[in-house]
């Protein structure tokens, strides 16, 4: 199994060769915003290695998941009060753009910093 995939935005963004800020970041897991977003938060979260969708994580690297739904958790923590949703779009007839795993982390209801 690749790791990663040359002609993938995301492989690219974790090797750096395409810049973005990131929200969060793990061992395994990267957290930036999404470019197009469908709500007021909207976060993609993502696994550093590749794997094509998130039912491919989840048989090939389950505890890289479970990292990734940590970080998502965190990420709502900070940036919502409470309420949202965590989307995984798998297949192009879901919705799905890009062919590596990822987490959308949406929400409306940004968090009040006061």
């Amino acid at each position: 199994m690749n790791m990663s995939d040359p002609g993938c935005i995301f492989c690219k963004i974790v090797s750096r060769d395409i810049t973005t800020e990131f929200v969060a970041e793990t061992s395994n897991t990267l957290a930036f915003r999404d470019i197009a977003p469908l709500a007021d938060v909207h976060l993609l979260v993502i696994p550093k290695q590749h794997h094509r969708d998130v039912l491919e994580l989840a048989k090939n690297a389950p505890s890289i998941l479970g990292e990734l739904m940590n970080t998502a958790a965190n990420l709502a923590n900070t940036y919502t009060n409470g309420s949202f949703k965590l989307q995984f779009n798998t297949g192009a007839e879901a919705g799905q753009t890009v062919c590596h795993a990822h987490a959308h982390v949406l929400a409306d209801n940004v968090k009040d910093a006061s």
